[in-house]
């Protein structure tokens, strides 16, 4: 995978406006519609900021200039893919790499993928088996988490506002770091200390890296370093008292620490698991409840199958499988937040979509917050709709997307909130709050922009 260890460091290069490059490049746009660089040194990053974010630069860009676009991070030429049609003449189905956890491993300078496909492809089985066999393991322990939270929200009086997004990152929190880092973080302290490390990480490499604020301040990289160190130290404790020893709970590092792997390449793919699938997990957690609460008529229409599936019974890996809708409702909620709105790959050989050439090294974003919301594809894509799910061909899509539950970080979100949502739902009415209106934030993972509230009431 020698392309995506020369993406890694190209695009973190990129995206704090480095002035050196790896390979030389073209101003020439290559015919590709688009815009000029607004700065030389810096291309287009002050267009960037001013739009808010990268997802709504994207946006305004491909409605002004279709679904092939280009334009320019510092030096190099980079193009965005904006329709079903054009990623679907893109995507290689053959790559074995996650191409947003590979952004992750780019802005941590995290290096270790090999040229070698056929260590990389058994690297991607230890990294799926441990989603697969840490879930397995530890269903017990998410049932527990999920129904803890479920006796905290049922303490409290109807009139209560529960505050949402604080709630969910914790849950996630807890249930990652445990499934993923074991008995450790039994300890509610060891708990909290990594959420911290993690928040920190987390808001730099969304927004620090991006607008070139981070280097600009010695105190926040220091900051940032320092929060990084601690998580490594943390994992690097794991990994050694996990090999050679047998456990009776298997969690996620030991199907790495049980593979053919150096302790770099364990570090590196326990590191990123653990940060991408706590902020997919809690956000996904969240959003899921907050349109529940806003379109009644689906939380109904769940409630019934969550009653019809389980009845008075337990809540198990079984029967979790049977939620049909509720895997609807997760699909929508992932696009109509848009959850994950940008992802990425460097083209490796010269290539052509449609009419256009795209030029070899160049770094190709796929624009999914845009596709997710593009008219052409999803009919009234604004509106909160399960039920279109229900058609195969609509799905296949979403798995073209990467959506449907494929990659790891996502199937692993998609258990754990399915989970939550089964103990919640079958016990509580989940309520909106009154004139509330929720402000989107996009970064590399969609959130809030201020704390989301809802209040809940109990069905029996």
């Amino acid at each position: 995978m020698l392309d995506f260890a020369i993406f890694a460091v190209t695009f973190l290069l990129v995206l704090v406006g480095a002035v050196l490059y790896l390979y030389p490049a073209s101003r020439q746009a290559a015919g590709i519609p688009g815009i000029t660089p607004t700065e030389e040194k810096d291309g287009n990053l002050p267009d960037i900021v001013n739009s808010g974010s990268l997802h709504e630069f994207l946006v305004n860009l491909h409605e002004r200039y279709g679904p092939v676009v280009s334009f320019w991070f510092g030096r190099r030429l980079v193009v965005s893919l904006g329709s079903v049609d054009v990623l679907k003449q893109h995507i290689n189905p053959n790559k074995t790499s996650d191409p947003f956890e590979t952004m992750l491993k780019s802005l941590l300078r995290y290096q270790s993928e090999s040229g070698n496909v056929t260590e990389n492809l058994m690297r991607k089985k230890f990294y799926e088996n441990g989603v697969t066999n840490s879930l397995r393991s530890n269903f017990a322990l998410l049932l527990k988490l999920s129904e803890e939270l479920l006796d905290k929200w049922l303490s409290y009086p109807e009139s209560q506002h529960v505050p949402l997004c604080q709630h969910m990152l914790g849950f996630a929190m807890k249930s990652v770091t445990q499934m993923v880092m074991g008995s450790t973080f039994e300890d509610e302290q060891e708990v909290i200390r990594f959420q911290k490390n993690h928040g920190t990480v987390w808001s730099e490499i969304g927004k620090g890296f991006l607008d070139g604020s981070l280097d600009k301040s010695t105190t926040r990289k220091k900051q940032y370093e320092d929060a990084l160190m601690q998580l490594e130290s943390i994992l690097k404790k794991i990994i050694k008292e996990r090999k050679g020893r047998n456990f009776s709970e298997h969690i996620f590092i030991d199907s790495l620490v049980q593979g053919d792997l150096n302790d770099q390449q364990i570090l590196e793919d326990s590191m990123i698991f653990s940060l991408a699938s706590c902020i997919i997990t809690a956000k996904l957690c969240t959003w899921a409840v907050c349109f529940l609460t806003t379109y009644e008529e689906v939380q109904k229409k769940l409630y019934e199958e969550i009653d019809q599936v389980f009845g008075k019974g337990p809540v198990t890996p079984e029967n979790i499988e049977e939620l049909r809708y509720c895997r609807q409702v997760l699909c929508e909620t992932i696009r109509t937040a848009r959850l994950t709105p940008v992802s990425a790959r460097l083209q490796d050989i010269e290539g052509k979509i449609d009419k256009f050439i795209i030029p070899r090294e160049t770094l190709v974003l796929y624009a999914l917050g845009v596709v997710l919301q593009d008219p052409s594809t999803w009919p009234s894509p604004y509106k909160f709709d399960p039920g279109r799910f229900d058609d195969e061909s609509v799905m296949k899509t979403f798995s073209l997307l990467g959506f449907s539950g494929t990659q790891e970080c996502c199937r692993f979100a998609y258990m754990v909130t399915t989970v939550l949502l089964s103990v919640l739902v079958r016990r509580l009415h989940l309520l909106s709050v009154e004139g509330q209106v929720i402000e989107t934030k996009y970064e590399l993972v969609t959130s809030s922009k201020e704390e989301a509230w809802i209040t809940v009431s109990k069905r029996y």
